[in-house]
């Protein structure tokens, strides 16, 4: 006698339908176009012929395509990771270490790795700066603090920002936000600033994420106070603390942020690898254009 698809094993319930393989509580009708094993509507994912299992699904099993790309996204695309805030994690690291290393090595140390247009060191005893094809120092300043209460400022608000973006944007957007937010408020200090003055601190990066963290909460239609709130104590601590505070920096992370989260966040889905690569790429053209007519001005 022939037999239907499926296991003799499985057990049926009161109107004689197998249970879902995975709760099988819940009878059901449905299953697996792959592994023939009852699936339940909340084990139930679309294929092109039918329905299969997490299973399946997760394995790649008939899929024609890699199991990454049956994998859970972020509203920005990103996979979605055990360890939500690993990056986070190791920005923090890496700037407590570089703390570290400024309370080892002293004033020489920050001197040589501050952001700082065109000026003589007396400290090193030469010019120093961007404008003296000092590039580096665009990347090591995002990392620099000199005070206490500034780095702990700094990463405090980088715990609780980076707790809230990382997740929604996944692992690699995140990083590349930090970073280009980073370059972007440095380049405004650039721009805007005494070329003499130096300028050390996340605070460009750090307002980045505040510019992301305002478009993810619009893009969920949550309240936007809390940014409002960041911003404002950013504003009065600029005004207190004049000359401390660079609001340059805090204006070209904000604002470089939250274009790269616009991008990230409203791509359309069938584009969106593209329209981020692209807008990435427009942010990093700017700032390359922006420091050398910045350059050629001050040389």
């Amino acid at each position: 006698m022939d037999q239907a698809p499926g296991h003799p094993q499985e057990s049926r319930g009161a109107h004689g339908l197998p249970g879902c393989y995975r709760h099988p509580d819940r009878e059901t009708g449905i299953r697996c176009t792959r592994c023939e094993r009852p699936i339940c509507p909340e084990c139930m994912i679309s294929a092109s012929v039918g329905f299969q299992c997490p299973d399946c699904v997760r394995t790649g099993s008939g899929t024609g395509h890699g199991p990454a790309a049956n994998q859970p996204r972020t509203i920005a695309g990103g996979a979605i990771a055990d360890d939500s805030f690993l990056i986070t994690k190791i920005l923090i690291g890496i700037n407590l270490a570089v703390f570290v290393a400024v309370l080892a090595l002293g004033d020489r140390f920050v001197d040589e790795m501050s952001l700082i247009g065109l000026a003589y060191s007396p400290l090193l005893g030469e010019v120093v700066g961007l404008a003296d094809g000092q590039w580096y120092r665009l990347l090591t300043s995002v990392f620099l603090h000199q005070d206490l209460s500034h780095i702990a400022f700094n990463m405090l608000a980088l715990w609780f920002l980076g707790r809230m973006v990382e997740p929604a944007l996944g692992r690699s957007r995140f990083l590349v936000l930090y970073l280009l937010s980073g370059l972007g408020g440095d380049v405004f200090v650039y721009l805007l600033s005494e070329p003499n003055q130096a300028t050390i601190g996340a605070s460009g990066a750090i307002f980045g994420l505040v510019g992301a963290f305002a478009v993810l909460l619009r893009r969920m239609n949550l309240d936007l106070r809390p940014v409002g709130l960041i911003i404002a104590i950013s504003v009065v601590l600029t005004v207190v603390r004049p000359g401390e505070i660079s609001w340059q920096a805090h204006l070209g992370g904000l604002l470089t942020g939250g274009l790269l989260a616009l991008a990230m966040v409203y791509a359309p889905r069938a584009h969106r690898n593209a329209v981020q690569w692209a807008a990435g790429a427009a942010v990093l053209v700017a700032i390359v254009v922006a420091l050398a007519a910045r350059t050629a001005y001050l040389t």
